[in-house]
């Protein structure tokens, strides 16, 4: 019994360790200082507003915290633990890759160009997502073999679309896809915002989450 007792000690203390850890991960309604911060400003760039980012997990950031979960398919009961959180910040990545990607609205196609002087289609999606941290292979087939594949039904703002301009299935072009039935590339006409129409659809191959 004696022999026992400090291995009995041990795994106790590290339960209790373990515990405490877990509720420092985890902020609700009381909570404050830099963490709630981050969270305030995370929830605020993604356009769910909780007011001056304060430190202070009071009622809006709650607020805010729910409104997050229902639109994002997670248990709603306004407590940040590693699956709100983890979805915070790939909107967050999300929003900023999309942004980053508009402001080369207007910059000229240049075939092999991988700077803002000038994009071809997968020199415009490996410069965007580098600023972001996230990098990507040099060429379009390349880059169609990162990441997880996503259907067609499934597309979320931030993935890759790759498509076949031949209609051979053999990939040829990409684009960043943000929402609304529409991408973001470098076409022949410069970097400009791409409706999906029935031309778009049946050249479609294969969509990538890299993030």
């Amino acid at each position: 019994m004696q022999r026992k007792l400090p291995t009995l000690l041990i795994a106790i203390a590290f339960t209790l360790l373990l515990s405490t850890i877990a509720q420092a991960a985890t902020l609700r309604t009381g909570s404050s200082g830099p963490a709630v911060v981050t969270l305030q400003s995370e929830l605020n760039t993604a356009g769910y507003s909780v007011g001056a980012t304060d430190g202070v997990f009071g009622p809006l950031t709650a607020q805010g915290v729910v409104r997050f979960q229902a639109a994002n398919g997670l248990t709603s009961d306004g407590i940040v633990g590693p699956a709100t959180e983890g979805a915070l910040q790939h909107q967050t990545k999300t929003d900023a890759i999309i942004a980053t990607a508009k402001a080369y609205i207007g910059t000229p196609y240049f075939w092999g160009g991988t700077t803002p002087a000038g994009f071809d289609c997968s020199g415009f999606v490996q410069y965007v997502f580098v600023q972001n941290g996230i990098t990507l292979k040099r060429v379009s087939i390349d880059q169609s073999k990162n990441g997880n594949e996503v259907t067609y039904s499934n597309l979320q703002p931030g993935d890759l679309m790759f498509f076949s301009m031949s209609e051979n299935s053999i990939v040829s072009h990409v684009g960043i896809y943000i929402g609304g039935g529409q991408f973001i590339g470098s076409e022949n006409s410069g970097v400009r915002i791409v409706t999906l129409d029935q031309y778009w659809v049946v050249r479609f191959v294969v969509a990538r989450s890299v993030y």
